[in-house]
């Protein structure tokens, strides 16, 4: 399994959330290789990790990460990141 960490500054949340409930999830719930997916904020950043099977799939996933946060105006992204999950409870 891997995980794909993408962190993100806030600049209106109330729009943010709206285009992370009806676009970003369930996009990326029907992605191949999906697994599961975890969206947190914390004042003016956010922070995701999406778990899905395989290296392929995630660097496929941070590849559509990238595009998507792009087309949203209410974020910036600071990041992305591709790690291989080592353990899980």
């Amino acid at each position: 399994m891997h995980a794909v960490v993408v962190k993100v500054t806030i600049g209106d949340r109330e729009a943010a959330q709206q285009r992370l409930d009806q676009d970003v999830v369930p996009q990326v719930s029907q992605a191949p290789g999906f697994q599961a997916g975890y969206w947190t904020w914390k004042d003016n950043t956010g922070l995701s990790m999406v778990i899905v099977d395989s290296e392929d799939a995630a660097n496929q996933m941070a590849d559509r990460a990238r595009q998507m946060v792009e087309s949203i105006d209410a974020v910036s992204l600071e990041g992305v990141e591709v790690r291989e999950v080592v353990a899980h409870a």
